[in-house]
């Protein structure tokens, strides 16, 4: 019931939401501005994004060119870089220089990075000079570093004010900041030295000073650090801002959590298209051309084939023998699924647990052992079954080969898709990769090998 009602919710939500469209674009095709302005004004800033996304080119300019100022930055900080790249061609020098204008410091500098360089350095021409030393800041940081993320518009205050002072202060400059729910104290030379939430302030008495509310416990992160570091300081520490420091201890700006959250969207999207040998889009998948998403699919599926070579091999070199005991054939995709499973399930479990900091480089033994008796566990329980099934279909000598495998299968696979992704790492390479087709496609070669071996050995003994 609960599902039929949520399917109707969403049938009516669609609705409504074309109904909106339909309106919006007959308000363009009558060039009804004022209409047009008041009805978006009701809008949240996301569904303008999304309804943009769904207009057509020439209607999309009219109606970005109809937004007010003050929201124009924000709805173009929500839509997507395509789109973006579209619409700054359309636009004139001059709403080009306003829209930049609007955009928060760390907005324009995600714009840039996505640009072409002569694009980039355009479009620098464009901002104040204010504007441009921070876009110039920001931008000489290393790709994907904490320095890139962060914003420099913050507050700040002295520790010798009196909370009277610092909320003069706050009122004063606060509407620059991203956020005020922190407060940052920094000494003369603009050191950091603590970061209080906003209630401290409000709840301290006006004549106390700002060092008597300090607690002197904060976290900060260096410009320099990879911008994944904010994503695991502030699920740890529970943060919604994070202060940014350079080399000296110097507050240079500050990471706040709706930048931290795409990030971490960016990074799962990119986990998982590894995991399934798919080079990362650099846009979405609706944006994404045909020639696009074939260049990043092929290279996987070709190294995937090479390495797929070597399981040819091993059945190549023991073909005689699968002619002398066919039934050895029909256990072949069991063995080598039920292995590639396993392989698939460790790694993916190691995989996630080096990203989230749950398994550190240093506790690769530990691991492995763990996974070896879950191996052997498993191995057990499958091979009591594959036992039977080898029994059935060609026999005792069948059966034990089969039962045999399983279980050796099984536990090196387990062990293999755990070393794998600590060998990853160690050598720089994101563990991502080992999860998925390419820990399938060595497992199927490993499996093999210790299926014919065994085989080799056991009907070795019979004859």
């Amino acid at each position: 019931m609960v599902k039929v009602r949520d399917l109707l919710e969403r049938i009516a939500n669609a609705m409504i939401d074309e109904e909106r469209k339909h309106t919006i674009e007959e308000f363009v095709h009558k060039k009804n501005w004022q209409a047009l302005r008041e009805e978006l004004s009701e809008w949240p800033l996301p569904e303008i994004a999304d309804l943009l996304l769904e207009l057509d080119k020439a209607d999309r300019v009219l109606v970005f060119r109809m937004l007010p100022r003050r929201i124009s930055g924000d709805v173009f900080s929500y839509m997507e870089s395509e789109h973006r790249k579209g619409l700054l061609k359309d636009l004139t020098d001059e709403e080009t220089r306003h829209l930049l204008a609007s955009l928060t410091p760390d907005d324009r500098t995600n714009l840039f990075e996505e640009l072409p360089g002569q694009v980039t350095q355009h479009l620098l021409n464009f901002l104040s000079p204010e504007d441009l030393r921070e876009s110039r800041q920001l931008l000489g940081y290393p790709e994907e570093s904490v320095g890139r993320l962060m914003t420099p518009d913050y507050v700040a205050v002295r520790p010798e004010w009196t909370v009277h002072e610092a909320l003069e202060h706050i009122r004063l400059k606060g509407k620059r900041s991203e956020t005020i729910n922190v407060i940052y104290v920094t000494d003369q030379s603009w050191k950091l030295l603590d970061a209080l939430e906003l209630q401290k302030f409000i709840l301290a008495r006006p004549d106390d000073t700002i060092d008597q509310i300090m607690d002197d416990n904060f976290v900060s992160l260096s410009a320099f650090e990879d911008r994944e570091k904010a994503v695991f300081a502030m699920q740890k520490y529970d943060l919604f801002a994070l202060p940014v420091v350079d080399t000296d201890g110097v507050l240079i700006g500050m990471v706040t959590i709706d930048d931290v959250f795409d990030v971490a969207q960016k990074e799962a999207t990119e986990d998982f298209h590894k995991g399934a040998a798919v080079a990362p889009l650099k846009t979405s998948y609706r944006e994404a051309s045909v020639w696009s998403l074939y260049r990043k699919r092929v290279g996987w599926l070709m190294t995937l084939v090479v390495v797929n070579l070597a399981s040819s091999g091993v059945i190549a070199a023991y073909e005689d023998m699968l002619s002398a005991a066919i039934a050895l054939a029909f256990f072949i995709p069991l063995l080598i699924d039920s292995g590639g499973n396993a392989g698939a399930q460790s790694a993916t479990l190691m995989v996630r647990a080096l990203a989230t900091g749950d398994i550190k480089l240093n506790q690769w033994y530990k691991t492995i052992s763990k996974e070896m008796k879950v191996g052997i566990a498993i191995g057990l329980t499958m091979a009591l079954g594959s036992l039977l099934l080898g029994y059935f279909r060609g026999g005792f000598e069948i059966g034990l080969i089969v039962g045999i495998t399983m279980v050796t299968l099984v536990i090196v696979a387990n062990i293999i898709g755990t070393i794998l992704p600590f060998l990853l790492v160690r050598i720089r390479v994101d563990p991502a990769v080992a999860s998925g087709p390419l820990i399938t496609s060595i497992i199927d070669a490993v499996g093999l090998l210790i299926y014919f071996s065994i085989a080799a050995m056991v009907l070795g003994q019979v004859g």
